[in-house]
């Protein structure tokens, strides 16, 4: 292709410019345009499919519900899991502004999982609060903001131009205002002129090279390779953490999460080759990090996220989530190699180094705002600072960002003012250079050069000298780097991101040499400092770009703590302290792409599954949807379905619930999907009611199951249409029928199940009889203690405590404590947590010896209601020397809360 003039270019203008159409863009740009600015949303994929959301997420790992958690712990636990270094007024943002953005994505059609009652089921994966939210339709995330996207009011303010990637953010009078960059199908020159700029292009994924050698095959989704973080240093905002790397667990050989946040809920846990727990740190951190690294080191490495223990209807629920939520390929894998959940527990690895503010504490310094030092630049999502912000965060910011951006877009009554073009010329040159030069090295050899360097110089353990090293490396490969080649515009963009973690492996470089001290766990470990400093170094570390190309670093104090956190002090208010230029200059950066569009072509037997996917684009109504439900062809008929899925027009449920009917399985079944996808946004109306009762008829017992769980969220079933249900040939329908009835407190009803064929359906009853706590279920819980099968046992044990452990199932529950089977005793275990201290005292501390693990884990968390007892106390102190780090942990727990 050939090298457009600067002035052949296209121009475009907006009040409020997001960069990146992820989850923090997203919803930055929505909340622009309803605050009434004109929003010009660029991505560099396509904003239907692209950011590290788009192949879903499975739970909320942040989520601050009332009544389940406070905001106060949750900065509190934060500021701990950062080492102190925090600013809490950002965090604290996500904290007390969650619940209601949980709340609004749920009116956008998000689901997060509820309980029989409609209460957030929010669970406990870390040992001091309950802040997961699991999502059960989670991998429509995505889809689901797309759909507000098209909504007529948003899309009459905000123009998407996708497959645009910008490099640079213009400045002028030292604020923002604007970007240039270009198309990456088409080669074209682009530049934008805007009131505000907001960045959201995700966290520097691609810094680090996995253990696989894959250059994509990252932790985090690969497209992120730090663009933000590199144009917000060139625009001159200051950058903070930027030595602070994530470093997650993740399956070995595979770089997918190792899903302990949706596995531990289900009784998963982390293991080394001994079969012990190892973990004693509360939070998913760098000190946590540091453990698991040392554990895989050690003689009892290898680790292993322990699943094989667990019954087959658990399993096959986690595999429900984990081989179709964000890594659909993570079943594959496994499959390759002939291993299952229920005979091969999953080794764990780390992962290569990153910078992302969402898993730890790097990025664009914001305030809580989201504003940026440059006026008018504004950062949100994981290439923000703000530590541990999680998916939640990046909403919370990004609706933060759009709203601030909007109100003080300056005014422009004269038209947009000039763009610099000197800024505009250096740009054009970064991104055209390798077509002048189309047999130099390819992007990808020079890309697997300079990653590798990063793992071999900087990541941790660190040291000076390695660091040395790097800083010379990465400053000697600019010319290399300058030297690479590419003929098309697809390339052209992939030597951009080159040049992106050529400037983010630089600033990790130069942070991690400035930071004298060790802190943040295996985040920051230098081996030749290997002890933390907080006289010195209780300071943020932030860098800037000076107007010379120089690197600065500045120590910013620590603002005073909303929450006090006693295990740190913070040091008195100041001026930010000037450390001077880094050793050696950054000089100024630059890269190329260009390319000719290609025409799509439209894949599928039937030319309507086109036709479909362009209504889709227009908004349409329920009728110009419904009419393809008719088609010969099933799948066009299932591709209806989905388009109704996405739309979601009024009269969504009538259509869906006629696909119930649908002759073909498939149709059906997606119908069955879409309904619980949309379970949020669906209207609870009688007419919706009537529409789905009749499909409880029906003979899909998948379509049986999904529309009784449908209508107990909205709240349209009553105890007849539950109670009905009880007796259907099908388990999976007589476990949503439970479901239903302890929605209603019909404890009456929910006993007639205890005597179910289906072990599943029995466990139901008994969990169930526990939640609802009504007295009155004593008599059938007495019943399933004395079940056939363990787990059913385990279950109605365990629901004693539910309606306080009564006479005489209190004796039962200490006799249980002696099954031969480990589940039963660790039902025992947690019921009797609700017994009489007098009864139930004793034969919990003796417990504390079980030869297995979890009854010993459930007899440490059952004594914390007994820790008034000095028996109790002393065998809690005697705990916390257990071989296992859950049941110290939670020993450490009980008697701090004494105190």
């Amino acid at each position: 292709m050939e090298i457009p003039s600067v002035a052949e270019r296209r121009e475009l203008s907006c009040d409020v410019l997001v960069v990146g159409g992820g989850t923090a863009g997203t919803m930055a740009a929505i909340t622009a345009a309803e605050h009434g600015a004109s929003v010009l949303l660029l991505e560099k994929a396509h904003v239907r499919h692209s950011g590290a959301l788009a192949m879903g997420m499975d739970g909320v790992n942040n989520a601050v519900i009332p009544g389940k958690a406070t905001p106060e712990d949750y900065v509190a636990e934060i500021t701990r899991a950062n080492d102190g270094i925090v600013d809490q007024r950002t965090v604290h943002q996500t904290a007390t502004r969650g619940f209601a953005m949980v709340k609004r994505l749920e009116r956008y059609g998000v689901k997060f999982e509820k309980d029989e009652y409609g209460e957030y089921a929010v669970r406990r994966v870390h040992r001091s609060g309950s802040y997961v939210l699991p999502m059960p339709e989670g991998k429509d995330v995505k889809k689901v903001l797309y759909r507000v996207l098209r909504q007529r009011s948003i899309r009459e303010k905000v123009r998407i131009e996708n497959r645009v990637m910008p490099v640079r953010v213009l400045t002028s009078g030292g604020r923002a205002v604007g970007a240039v960059g270009f198309d990456t199908r088409s080669g074209e020159f682009v530049t934008v002129s805007a009131g505000a700029v907001i960045l959201a292009t995700g966290a520097a994924g691609r810094l680090g090279l996995p253990a696989s050698g894959y250059l994509y095959g990252t932790y985090e989704n690969p497209t992120n390779a730090g663009d933000g973080h590199a144009m917000a240093y060139h625009a001159g905002a200051e950058l903070s953490g930027i030595e602070c790397f994530q470093i997650n667990p993740l399956i070995k050989d595979y770089n997918g999460p190792a899903c302990a946040y949706v596995a531990n809920p289900f009784g998963g846990y982390q293991v080394n080759a001994e079969g012990t727990r190892f973990v004693d740190c509360d939070y998913w951190s760098g000190q946590m990090m540091a453990e698991v690294k040392r554990e895989i080191d050690s003689a009892r490495g290898p680790i292993y996220l322990k699943l094989s223990h667990l019954p087959d209807e658990t399993l096959t629920a986690l595999e429900g989530i984990l081989h179709t939520t964000e890594r659909p390929t993570r079943g594959t894998f496994h499959a390759g190699r002939g291993h299952d959940y229920r005979h091969h527990d999953i080794e764990m690895h780390i992962s290569e180094i990153g910078l992302c503010g969402g898993h730890s504490a790097s990025g664009v310094w914001v305030d809580e705002n989201a504003r940026t030092t440059v006026p008018g630049l504004y950062a949100a999502g994981d290439l923000a600072c703000v530590p541990h912000n999680y998916m939640i965060g990046a909403f919370v910011f990004g609706d933060l960002a759009g709203a601030d951006a909007a109100a003080h877009r300056p005014a422009a009554p004269d038209g947009p003012a000039p763009l610099p073009e000197d800024q505009i010329r250096a740009a054009h040159e970064l991104i055209y250079r390798p077509l002048r030069n189309p047999d130099g090295p390819p992007q990808s050899q020079v890309e697997y050069k300079l990653r590798r360097f990063v793992n071999d110089y900087v990541a941790p353990p660190k040291t000076r000298a390695k660091l040395d090293i790097a800083v010379e490396t990465f400053a000697r490969m600019e010319t290399e780097i300058a030297g690479m080649g590419a003929r098309t515009p697809h390339e052209l963009m992939r030597c951009v991101e080159v040049t992106f973690i050529r400037d983010c492996a630089e600033m990790a470089a130069r942070s991690s040499l400035t930071r004298t001290e060790s802190r943040w766990g295996l985040y920051h470990d230098r081996a030749d400092l290997p002890e933390r400093d907080d006289s010195a170094w209780m300071y943020h570390l932030n860098l800037r770009r000076r107007d010379d190309g120089a690197m600065e670093f500045l120590k910013r104090p620590v603002a005073p703590y909303l929450v006090p956190v006693e295990e740190f002090t913070v040091p008195e208010p100041g001026e930010p302290v000037v450390l001077g230029p880094a050793s050696a200059a950054a000089p100024a950066r630059r890269t190329g792409s260009t390319r000719t569009a290609r025409p799509a072509t439209a894949i599928g037997r039937s030319p309507r599954l086109l036709e479909l996917q362009e209504l889709a684009e227009t908004g349409p109504g329920v009728d110009a949807i419904a009419a393809y439900l008719a088609d010969p062809d099933p799948k066009v008929r299932r591709a209806a379905v989905a388009t109704l899925t996405e739309v979601a027009p009024d009269g969504v449920a009538a259509a869906l619930a006629t696909a119930l009917a649908d002759t073909h399985g498939s149709v059906r079944r997606a119908a069955a999907t879409a309904l619980r996808e949309l379970v949020e946004v669906l209207p609870a109306t009688p007419d919706v009611r009537d529409v789905l009762v009749p499909a409880l008829g029906g003979a899909d017992a998948v379509v049986r199951a999904a529309v009784l769980d449908v209508l107990r969220a909205l709240r349209l079933g009553d105890r007849a249409v539950f109670g009905g249900a009880l007796g259907d040939p099908d388990h999976r329908v007589r476990l949503q029928a439970v479901r239903g009835l302890v929605a209603h407190d019909a404890a009456d009803e929910v006993a007639r199940a205890a005597t179910d064929a289906s072990r599943e359906v029995r466990i139901a009853a008994a969990h169930g009889l526990g939640a609802i706590g009504d007295p009155a279920g004593a008599g059938t819980l007495g019943d399933l203690v004395g079940d056939a099968d363990d787990l059913v046992r385990a279950a109605a044990l365990e629901a004693l405590a539910g309606i306080g452990c009564p006479a005489p199932l209190d004796l039962a529950a200490v006799d249980a404590l002696h099954d031969a089977a480990w589940q039963v005793r660790t039902g025992a275990a947690r019921g009797l947590a609700a017994a009489s201290p007098d009864l139930a005292a004793d034969p919990l501390v003796k417990a504390l010896d079980d030869p297995h693990q979890d009854v010993r884990k459930a007899a440490v968390i059952s004594l914390g209601a007994f820790r008034d007892v000095a028996a109790v106390r002393d065998a809690l102190d005697a705990a916390r020397d257990d071989s296992d780090a859950d049941v110290r942990a939670y020993a450490r727990l009980a008697l701090s809360e004494t105190r």
